[in-house]
C-alpha cells in the first residue's frame, strides 16, 4: 500500500494525483448518465461540468509529468481514507431527485477531501520537490473549494432546496 508519508518521486505522486482526477471525472460522468435515465437535464448538466473539470485537472497534471514515464498504478495501491478516491462521489450519496444544490454539495466536499489529501501529503512527503507541488496543488483546491461555496450559495438564492416528487416511488403493501 502506498501511503502519503511514503511517496519518495515524483513520478508516483503525478501518478496518484493523475488517477485520483480520472476516478473524479469517470464517476462524475457517471452520474450524470444515471440523472439522464431519471429525465434531470440540470442536474445531469451539473455533473457533466464537474466531470470536465476533474478532466482539466487530469490533464494538467499530465502537462506536469512531461517526460516522465509515470508507473501503472491502481486506486487499490493506495491507502485511502475512505474506500472511494478523496474526489469520488459514492454512489450511495446521490438519490433520483437529487437537487442541484445537493450536486455541488457533494462535489463541495470532494474538493475539501482533495484538498486534505494533497495538504497531507504536503506536511508527510520525505521530497522536497513533492511537497512543494503538493503545495500547489493545495491551493487549487482551496480555489476549488471557495468557487464551489460561491456557487452554492448563488444557487440556494436563487432556487429552493427540495422538490416535490410527482410520481413518488411505490411500494405495495
Amino acid at each position: 500500500m502506498i501511503k502519503p508519508e511514503s511517496i519518495e518521486d515524483l513520478e508516483t505522486f503525478l501518478a496518484l494525483a493523475y488517477l485520483l482526477e480520472i476516478e473524479s471525472s469517470d464517476r462524475y460522468t457517471e452520474l450524470a448518465d444515471n440523472m439522464q435515465v431519471h429525465n434531470d437535464p440540470e442536474v445531469e448538466q451539473l455533473f457533466r461540468k464537474l466531470s470536465e473539470y476533474s478532466g482539466k485537472h487530469a490533464s494538467e497534471i499530465i502537462e506536469h509529468a512531461e517526460g516522465m514515464v509515470l508507473p501503472n498504478v491502481a486506486s487499490w495501491d493506495f491507502e485511502w481514507q475512505s474506500p472511494e478516491g478523496p474526489e469520488t462521489t459514492a454512489f450511495e450519496f446521490v438519490e433520483y431527485q437529487i437537487t442541484p444544490v445537493k450536486v455541488l454539495q457533494l462535489a463541495l466536499h470532494n474538493e475539501i477531501r482533495g484538498h486534505d489529501f494533497y495538504a497531507h501529503i504536503a506536511e508527510q512527503s520525505p521530497s522536497e520537490e513533492i511537497r512543494k507541488l503538493a503545495t500547489e496543488f493545495t491551493d487549487e483546491e482551496s480555489e476549488h473549494v471557495e468557487l464551489l461555496k460561491n456557487w452554492i450559495a448563488e444557487m440556494e438564492q436563487n432556487k429552493g432546496n427540495t422538490r416535490d416528487d410527482m410520481d413518488p416511488p411505490n411500494m405495495p403493501e
